[in-house]
């Protein structure tokens, strides 16, 4: 088979113009009804409540490994009562938000697109548009909606627990004072810090969801279609969010400097 750059151009360009149509139409979908308020919230649980094991055993390791590595360093400049703060910013600035993102990523986006596909090769969205149901309003804005709010909440989550990871160690193993670990910890957080925190998941849930849908819709081939979409949903997920990191960081950088 001979590879033809221009065909490999427009079939990239064509699934950004299908992603994009998919990504406008989800948001366009919340300000006309019908609204399917159950399969959102069934959704939220999927997503919010299963995802929530996994989310805190990172969050709290990741805290714990952060902490271990950082004292090291720090200790070197007697600086080892700092130990809060660092663990603080770097995880509800950045490590945070990316880390919940790429977890729920993995969960989530596989989930939506293998769910969707299947029902997309087995015609069952060809079923629900004969009915005269928009799948796009029942199948992908209820997702849309909850991934948004549930990573939110799964962030918050983990970065309260990667903070009281950080005070295990700083506690146990390094035989720091536990009050002035949390003090350091809630002092050193500023507002930028916190919108910079908050604003992430926002962007990472509807790319994450935008995404897992998309392929799930666009699945093709029967069962191997479906495998093909939900290894695509995962890496293309994980991609563009790191991606996108970088851009929302230099953005918001430059109204929240670091002080």
């Amino acid at each position: 088979m001979n590879f033809s750059l221009t065909d490999w151009i427009k079939k990239n360009v064509l699934a950004v113009q299908e992603y994009a149509l998919l990504a406008v139409r989800s948001l366009r979908n919340l300000f006309t009804g019908p609204r399917y308020l159950g399969d959102t919230l069934q959704q939220a649980d999927i997503i919010g409540v299963g995802s929530l094991p996994i989310v805190v055993l990172t969050g709290f390791f990741l805290g714990a490994v952060l902490a271990l590595q950082s004292a090291n360093s720090l200790a070197r400049f007697g600086g080892l009562s700092f130990t809060g703060q660092l663990v603080s910013l770097s995880m509800v600035r950045e490590i945070g938000p990316v880390l919940t993102g790429l977890m729920v990523a993995g969960r989530s986006a596989t989930g939506m697109a293998s769910e969707l596909g299947s029902m997309v090769v087995t015609e069952q969205i060809d079923a629900m548009r004969a009915l005269g149901t928009d799948p796009s309003k029942k199948l992908v804005t209820p997702r849309v909606v909850s991934t948004v709010i549930m990573l939110v909440m799964l962030t918050v989550i983990s970065d309260l627990f990667s903070m009281a990871g950080g005070a295990t160690v700083a506690v146990f193993m390094l035989r720091l004072d536990g009050n002035q670990y949390w003090s350091t910890a809630w002092q050193s957080l500023g507002l930028g810090d916190i919108v910079m925190g908050l604003l992430k998941p926002f962007v990472f849930g509807f790319i994450i969801s935008t995404i897992g849908c998309y392929y799930g819709m666009s699945a093709k081939g029967g069962t191997q279609g479906v495998g093909r979409a939900t290894t695509q949903a995962m890496v293309s997920a994980s991609v563009v969010l790191v991606v996108t990191d970088l851009f929302i960081t230099q953005l918001l950088l430059t109204f929240f400097p670091f002080k």
